[in-house]
């Protein structure tokens, strides 16, 4: 009874350290009242959905880190990110549903945030309704979009974002590929990285890596949110209220959000969060119709599929997952090719009888396009499992290298397209690997756990 007294004495004790320390950062937050006079608003569903906006902040950042980060040029006071994240109603779940800037849209009536001057409903991008009616017009224009009733708001810049990032110790980070933007000066090797708040804020603004653009750049937010998730449960922050103090503090030092976002709704969310895990969270993009919607005055946008998108956001409403549930066990790793694509030879490169054979089997069932006939290696004593390929197949290299965990890369010119396994004593196991397609990008759903570092 003692000890059962003395534990709850220290829970009550910490739960009432833990408000007081939030609440004290309670009158820090910068208010904004997105939902000023608003009518006619959509159905409350289950759980809570906060619109998380990011706004172009560049006026706040020291002329060093401008320059170092690729931050030249004159803020644009719109929003270069919009993401509604729902929060389940049992908080077991966070799904995070990024929505394109360049998204077709069609404003309600409102008033100019500049000159005050009424503006009847008119087409319009997604995120110049904050430039022309601020919080209030981009509130109002997404729940229009989405029949999804918006329970708080929250802006994030460009300082704040980089403040977090640096008081959580940095970001883990893993590309298949090199990352590489002339325009914010991105500039990362294949491999893992841990990326300081500048190097994140490259990372999640880049969007001229590839030709997916924007969609592109929203995958790779969704990649960095994952990781962030994973810091934050796993770095014991959550279980620290110090801690917790220093990382709040951190992000609501320079944000905007409504009256109603305060101390007890962050505590809320750092319980709830405290059980979470990568596969705790899911992420998606807006189904997208149709890319290069021309509009006359304003360009060209992205016009949403409206049958999927509908379906999307009646889950949101209704709190269901997103994600289709899929059996238990290890997620498969995102490659940059199949393995259906990958012709392999295995040799056995031990005394082990039949670890050829064993090795041959278990690289079919992943897909990969074994031969079916594995031999025997000329020095049958490695200790490490070698994949031996020819570099101009490197892409294909890396993608095999995935599914052997352990194994190391030699390259050996002149091979062409097929790789050879030769099979060591640390063989243990073939991991599931998957790449993901173009055309499934824009509407696929993934989990933490899918995107994350493996």
């Amino acid at each position: 009874m003692r000890a059962v007294t003395t534990l709850s004495v220290v829970v009550l004790a910490s739960a009432g350290i833990g408000h007081a320390v939030i609440s004290s950062l309670d009158a820090d937050i910068a208010r904004v009242d997105p939902f000023k006079d608003m009518k006619n608003r959509p159905r409350a569903g289950h759980g809570m959905n906060v619109l998380l906006v990011g706004t172009d902040g560049r006026d706040k950042i020291t002329p060093e880190e401008r320059k170092k980060y690729h931050l030249g040029g004159a803020p644009c006071h719109c929003t270069d990110t919009i993401m509604i994240v729902h929060i389940s109603e049992d908080r077991d779940r966070a799904s995070v549903v990024s929505l394109p800037r360049d998204s077709y849209a069609e404003t309600p009536e409102h008033a100019d945030a500049t000159t005050g001057e009424r503006h009847s409903g008119h087409p319009i991008k997604l995120n110049a309704a904050y430039a022309e009616g601020g919080p209030q017009l981009t509130v109002r224009t997404v729940e229009q979009m989405t029949h999804v009733k918006i329970d708080h708001y929250l802006e994030v810049d460009f300082t704040s974002f980089m403040k977090t990032v640096d008081e959580l110790g940095g970001v883990r980070i893993c590309t298949a590929e090199p990352l590489k933007d002339s325009y914010t000066g991105l500039d990362l090797p294949a491999g893992t990285h841990i990326l300081t708040g500048g190097q994140a804020l490259q990372y999640v603004r880049s969007r001229h890596i590839d030709g997916a653009s924007d969609l592109g750049r929203m995958k790779r937010q969704q990649r960095f949110l994952a990781s962030l998730v994973d810091r934050a449960t796993s770095s014991g922050v959550l279980l620290n209220p110090l801690k917790f103090r220093d990382v709040t503090r951190a992000v609501l030092g320079s944000v905007r959000a409504d009256k109603g976002f305060g101390a007890d709704e962050l505590l809320d969310l750092g319980r709830a969060m405290r059980t979470f895990s990568p596969s705790s969270s899911e992420f998606t993009t807006v189904p997208v119709g149709q890319l290069g919607y021309q509009v006359k005055g304003i360009g060209s946008t992205l016009k949403w599929d409206d049958a999927k998108a509908a379906k999307l956001f009646e889950a949101l409403r209704e709190d269901k997952p997103l994600a289709v549930q899929r059996p238990r066990g290890a997620a498969p790793v995102l490659v940059e090719v199949a393995p259906q694509q990958i012709q392999v030879q295995v040799e056995n490169g031990t005394t082990t009888s039949g670890l050829g054979r064993r090795v041959d089997a278990a690289l079919a069932a992943a897909g990969f396009r074994t031969t079916g006939t594995p031999g025997t290696a000329p020095q049958p004593v490695t200790r490490q499992t070698v994949i031996l390929y020819d570099p101009r197949w490197d892409r294909s290299a890396r993608s095999l290298a995935a599914a052997l965990p352990g194994s190391r890369l030699r390259a050996a010119p002149g091979r062409g397209p097929l790789m050879k396994v030769i099979a060591g004593t640390d063989f243990h196991q073939v991991r599931t690997v998957r790449a993901e397609q173009p055309d499934q990008a824009q509407t696929s759903v993934v989990r933490g756990n899918e995107v994350g570092c493996a």
